[in-house]
């Protein structure tokens, strides 16, 4: 099986690089732009792999993407603008890349010969879970620019598979959390506040509530997907672990010996979706469940940020502009200690 991987050097792509890799009878090829969260150090480990290509480019680049798409089997699309906060502030970027960079992605591989086409979404499509967990079935209803940009890019491959016959299938998961998660994000950036004993600003009152998925148990969803998936279908990926964010950090500070006087609370950022939840048994049918603990998840992937200082600080240098300008805006202060 030889796979085209977009965004491949960023957080779940490198985790999912990795993870295809362990089979032999598999090829990657990684298409990334290197944008601030695209790093080819988070391909560290599989670097010297023979079976691994990387290349340097943007999804929007037609003529890029035709070339990465030579003598591929399977497309999987993770590149994408997927911060709320900077879409909040800059949604052109979010636009252009999800959907137009989707779009580019899809005309070209209907040229292809694609086996398969995963498209990786999000549950942040359906907007607020706030009575029961999506279905597949519900309909979209984003809310902010972020959310929108990817719905947008979701119906494009429905309409992909409808009008072309391209084998898309869609995979909507919810929040993934371990290695190599860029620190914009709400683990790695607050590990990396935390260890410097600088505040955690907290969006309200801390109580919205996130459904958290191991990166790990995603990397085997998406591989089920690429194996069993129904081209022109949807699938939910959750990890069957809803918390509130306050939760999540209260047992990080504990994780990290840190006290929870560090918690700021914070104006609300507009448009904050309270609840997502997911429904999954669609993919639960093909075999597949979460497998990794909550807390032993979260907690070994706190130690993992503590143990990668340098790879935090490098991080944090290379997204930096947005990372100040964003805290500024909120009247936080800068994320990193000068």
């Amino acid at each position: 099986m030889r796979l085209l991987v977009t965004g491949g050097a960023g957080f779940i792509g490198c985790n999912f690089v990795a993870h295809m890799l362990r089979r032999e009878d598999r090829s990657v090829r990684v298409l990334d732009a290197l944008t601030y969260a695209g790093n080819r150090e988070n391909l560290a480990g599989v670097a010297g792999d023979p079976r691994l290509e990387f290349l340097q480019g943007d999804v929007c680049d037609r003529e890029a993407v035709e070339g990465a798409l030579t003598g591929i089997d399977v497309v999987v699309h993770f590149a994408a603008e997927s911060h709320n906060d900077r879409s909040i502030h800059g949604p052109g970027g979010a636009v252009t890349t999800n959907v137009l960079g989707t779009f580019t992605l899809l005309e070209a591989s209907r040229n292809a010969d694609i086996e398969r086409f995963v498209f990786i979404s999000t549950d942040e499509v359906y907007g607020e879970a706030l009575d029961r967990p999506k279905t597949e079935s519900d309909p979209l209803q984003p809310r902010g620019p972020y959310s929108a940009s990817k719905a947008g890019a979701d119906l494009m491959c429905t309409a992909y598979f409808v009008t072309y016959g391209l084998p898309v299938i869609i995979h909507r998961a919810t929040n993934n959390y371990g290695p190599y998660q860029y620190p914009e994000k709400l683990i790695p950036l607050f590990c990396y506040r935390a260890l410097r004993d600088k505040s955690l600003p907290v969006y309200g009152d801390g109580r919205q509530v996130r459904d958290w998925l191991h990166v790990s148990d995603n990397c085997r969803a998406i591989e089920l997907l690429i194996e069993r998936g129904e081209p022109g279908e949807a699938y939910n990926v959750p990890g069957a672990n809803e918390h509130p964010n306050l939760d999540v950090i209260r047992l990080m500070l504990d994780e990290l010996g840190k006290p929870e006087s560090l918690i700021d609370f914070v104006e609300d950022r507009p448009g904050h979706d309270v609840r997502y939840s997911l429904d999954g048994t669609r993919i639960a049918q093909l075999g597949w469940r979460a497998e990794v603990e909550w807390e032993a998840g979260m907690r070994s992937t706190f130690r993992w940020f503590a143990e990668h200082q340098d790879w935090l600080e490098a991080s944090v240098k290379r997204g930096e502009d947005f990372l100040r300008q964003w805290y500024a805006t909120r009247g936080w202060g800068g994320p990193a200690p000068r």
